[in-house]
């Protein structure tokens, strides 16, 4: 049965009607057209579907869009500010805490609500953030290289 639900993403609000077991991920990149919130594993596993709902992270896999109604969500391209990369989105940049780019936005929401936590975060405290989420290429040295880079411009 379809389900009407309005959820306010990256500042702008929309109401569209959904099925009841669409997945807010699934809503994010295909009704939105929002395609920077990445679909890994389907089961909160690996974290490229890491958003912020309501400004706490959430795997958007295992959230049905239905149960975002109301709320506020802010995606990878959300944490740029008026065209301008976000602090953590430039330091990954800079320092190239990415390789095949797959992990890179659910990283980059973790960093980002680590950093509002915590602006000067430890290695471990910066590794301890990012563990819920997986990347298959890099090592973490980088990702890791980019929080701290971030932490520093915060």
């Amino acid at each position: 049965m379809p389900n009407e639900i309005t959820v306010t993403v990256n500042g702008t609000e929309y109401t569209d009607t959904v099925e009841a077991r669409t997945l807010l991920s699934d809503y994010i990149r295909d009704t939105l057209g929002l395609t920077g919130t990445h679909i890994g594993c389907d089961t909160s596993s690996c974290g490229a579907c890491t958003v912020f709902v309501d400004g706490r992270s959430a795997k958007s896999c295992t959230l049905l869009a239905v149960q975002a109604n109301g709320s506020s969500v802010t995606t990878v391209e959300g944490l740029a500010k008026d065209g301008e990369l976000s602090p953590v989105q430039a330091a990954f940049q800079e320092e190239h805490g990415l390789q095949c780019g797959f992990c890179t936005p659910g990283m980059m929401i973790s960093v980002a609500q680590l950093l509002d936590r915590n602006s000067s975060p430890s290695e471990a405290e910066i590794r301890e953030s990012i563990s819920g989420n997986i990347c298959r290429c890099t090592g973490y040295h980088n990702i890791v290289k980019a929080a701290q880079t971030a932490a520093g411009s915060s």
